[in-house]
């Protein structure tokens, strides 16, 4: 052999020498390696089993859904979690039958495992090399349920590990009734429920307490896999994993053979869609202002999802029935651009009984926007005035005012009164007597806003202040409702006088409940505080009394019972300074509820007109919503009389006023049948004597002389415009308080 062959020889044995070399380095440090992992493996799992806390059986909270009733139990709303419906029953309430098929379908050792199953392992990884698809699963339903409750399905060592210790640890702190119960409150059955008695009802719509052997066979099957073992989907492969089930309860010796051979397959119902999280129309307002409110009351949204909580509200379906039947029939036929809201309180108790925020449940709210409110805020310098001992019988003039600074105050399409009382200029609603009036307080426009806020209207509204511009401060125009306020506190405010000046904090939840019957709040009766003495709030009622039938004839009236009193007041807010209207307003009451009502555009943006292109008032389409609400709201329910008012300044109620006298006529009469005999100034052709445009005297051809003043638009009060105008003079001269509602 060559020199060279022999090197090459030496270098190939060579080479292949230390490749052996490296294979036995290689499998002799990973024989090392293999026992220091399962070492490693073994103190992490016993590190984490020491460190790792178990809970008590029941303290492990799993999402159920909460129900939101009226106060008659009728539901409002439901807050579904995001994993669906589920209900917890007791481990005595569920049929053997159900446990034993839930322990052949997913852990046959069950009873005698100490959480962790080496055959259930086996039997899985069998499977999975064999491809038998109906074999079971490795975890132990104590691993499944600790999975699902509280580690999670995240893929990692550290997870599986927490899983492993936890499982371990709870099998031997729980029993095995509270294992299995709580598995079975808790897994995922398709349809939408989680838990063995909702997927009862998904499935065959019964109670758990009722289920049959084949119907619990079938329930065990879905739940390795609920996509594909819902009859619904695949009946031929639901029922091969139903008889796999059926097989191992005869395994298990929970059935007989001969048992299992009278099983047939259970016929379920058609699956129904899965709730959402969403409701609609106006309860999903109400539902929005509920759980809000919760929050207040020191429930939070972990105790809403959790504890399957009934929550029983104020909400009157009578009263809530009203109100959206009021609103689809007056506005029907309006624009589309119109929106109106409305919301009733209780004067005796505070409760909101009626809320309408809009017909989109999940868009803007507009019985809780701030809202300009025009001259239903007049009411509260009446208030004011009244507990400063200023009368209903005190006189203003009701001229144009014309302040130093250059400010103008005028009345609606140029109404006057002359000179008249408070009670007149309340119900004519004359701009210039409560501007005066206002400037007669001894604290001015800030004590129509101390009035405001111990009637009821909120001190903040969005984090702000209420009842001052921008730069902090009130301005004159307070009065005629410059500042924004919300239906709601419109209604809760008014629903302080019509309990004498004592005022109720709105409220909507009543009483809360979990699923196991355990109280978590029960509202007591409240017998509110009072922050006005009962001849203000009275006197206020009776110079507001005459209002709604003044109001375009939109007094309540009851069909069996006749007409009911009641008390209110119309508003209006200017859009800038167009001349146009922005927002238009009726709130009123009775002793048993005070509703407020307001129409506006869907952004504030817009003139405020109805079908016929006519500028919309508060004693238009707010009054005629306001009057069909109240009369459907109380149909039926007892009259109630105001209190007689006790006397302010020397004045109780509404004093007489007697109307002006604006012409004396002649001692001589004229006869329309003596044309011979001459006219006097402004007579016409049939005799009748014209004062003023819209003012005729008639002149009777039996020389009686003059009867009655001719008033054309039948309401009884001459100078009135059509529809009732109370439109609101402009903001003080510096003031840009006319923000714009924001877009629905």
């Amino acid at each position: 052999m060559s020199s060279e062959k022999k090197k090459a020889a030496g270098a190939g044995e060579s080479q292949r020498s230390r490749g052996m070399r490296i294979l036995a380095w290689v499998l002799g440090l990973g024989a090392a390696i293999v026992p220091v992992v399962a070492i490693v493996g073994v103190l992490a799992f016993l590190i984490t089993y020491v460190v790792v806390d178990v809970p008590a059986p029941g303290d492990v909270k799993q999402n159920q859904v909460a129900t939101i009733t009226d106060n008659k139990g009728g539901v409002i709303a439901r807050v579904v979690p995001p994993e669906g419906n589920r209900t917890d029953v007791k481990y005595s309430d569920i049929p053997e039958s159900m446990v034993e098929a839930v322990m052949a379908a997913e852990d046959r050792d069950f009873e005698s495992n100490s959480g962790f199953s080496i055959r259930g392992f086996s039997r899985a990884a069998l499977g999975k090399i064999t491809g038998r698809a109906g074999a079971g699963g490795g975890s132990t339903i104590t691993q499944q349920y600790v999975k699902n409750a509280m580690v999670g399905d995240e893929v990692s060592y550290k997870r599986k590990f927490k899983e492993l210790a936890i499982s371990t640890k709870m099998s031997r702190k729980w029993s095995k009734e509270d294992i299995m119960a709580a598995y079975l409150n808790t897994i995922y059955f398709g349809r939408g429920a989680y838990g063995v008695a909702a997927a009862s009802k998904a499935y065959f719509n019964k109670d758990v307490s009722k289920l049959t052997v084949s119907e619990s066979a079938l329930l065990a099957a879905v739940i390795r896999g609920p996509s594909m073992y819902d009859p619904a989907v695949d009946e031929q492969l639901a029922q091969e994993r139903w008889e796999y089930v059926l097989n191992g309860m005869v395994t298990i010796g929970a059935i007989s053979p001969a048992e299992r051979d009278e099983q047939t397959f259970p016929k379920t119902i058609t699956p129904k869609p899965v709730a959402e999280d969403t409701t609609k129309g106006p309860n999903g307002l109400i539902k929005r202002q509920v759980l809000t409110e919760l929050e207040s009351l020191g429930i939070s949204e972990q105790q809403v999802r959790t504890e399957g909580l009934k929550i029983t509200t104020a909400i009157d379906p009578k009263v809530q029935s009203a109100l959206e039947d009021a609103a689809k029939s007056k506005m029907s036929g309006e624009p589309k651009d119109l929106r109106s809201a409305s919301v009733s309180v209780n004067p005796g108790t505070g409760g909101i009984e009626g809320y309408f925020g809009g017909w989109d449940g999940q868009g803007w709210d507009y019985a809780s926007t701030g809202l300009q409110t025009g001259s239903v805020f007049k009411t509260f310098a009446l208030i004011a005035a009244l507990e400063q001992d200023i009368p209903l019988s005190q006189q203003y003039s009701s001229d144009t005012y014309t302040s130093s600074t250059g400010l103008v105050v005028e009345n609606s399409e140029g109404e006057s009164c002359g000179t008249c009382n408070l009670a007149t200029a309340m119900k004519m609603s004359l701009n210039t007597v409560y501007y005066r009036l206002m400037m007669d307080l001894e604290n001015g426009a800030d004590d129509v806003v101390e009035a405001a806020h111990k009637a009821g209207i909120s001190e903040t509204l969005n984090g702000q202040p209420t009842l001052v511009g921008s730069n902090g401060r009130t301005e004159g125009g307070v009065v005629l409702g410059q500042y924004d306020s919300t239906v709601l506190d419109m209604a809760s405010s008014y629903a302080t006088l019509a309990a004498s000046g004592i005022y109720r904090e709105p409220f909507f939840v009543k009483k809360v409940e979990t699923s196991t019957g355990s109280v978590l709040f029960d509202r007591q009766p409240n017998s509110g505080k009072r922050v006005f003495p009962a001849k203000v709030a009275d006197n206020v009622t009776a110079a507001l009394e005459p209002v709604a039938a003044y109001s375009n004839g939109n007094a309540l009236y009851d069909s069996s019972l006749g007409s009911r009193p009641s008390a209110a007041k119309t508003g209006t807010a200017q859009l800038g300074k167009t001349g146009d209207n922005r927002y238009s307003w009726m709130v009123g009451y009775t002793p048993q509820l005070s509703t407020a009502v307001w129409v506006g555009t869907a952004k504030g943006d817009k003139p405020l007109r109805n079908y016929s292109g006519s500028s919309i008032y508060g004693s238009g389409l707010p009054a005629q919503i306001w009057k069909a609400a109240m009369d459907d709201a109380l149909a039926g329910d007892p009259i109630e009389n105001f209190p007689e008012p006790e006397s302010v300044g020397g004045q109780a109620g509404v004093p007489y006023e007697p109307p002006p006298v604006t012409y004396t006529p002649p001692t001589t009469s004229y006869n329309t049948r003596a044309p011979s005999r001459p006219r006097i100034p402004g007579q016409g052709d049939d005799g009748n004597v014209t004062v003023a445009p819209g003012w005729t005297i008639p002149w009777g051809d039996d020389d009686s002389g003059p009867t009655t003043r001719n008033r054309p638009n039948g309401n009884g009060q001459s100078g009135r415009n059509p529809g009732g105008a109370e439109t609101e003079a402009p903001p003080e001269p510096g003031s840009d308080d006319s923000a714009e509602v924001p877009a629905a």
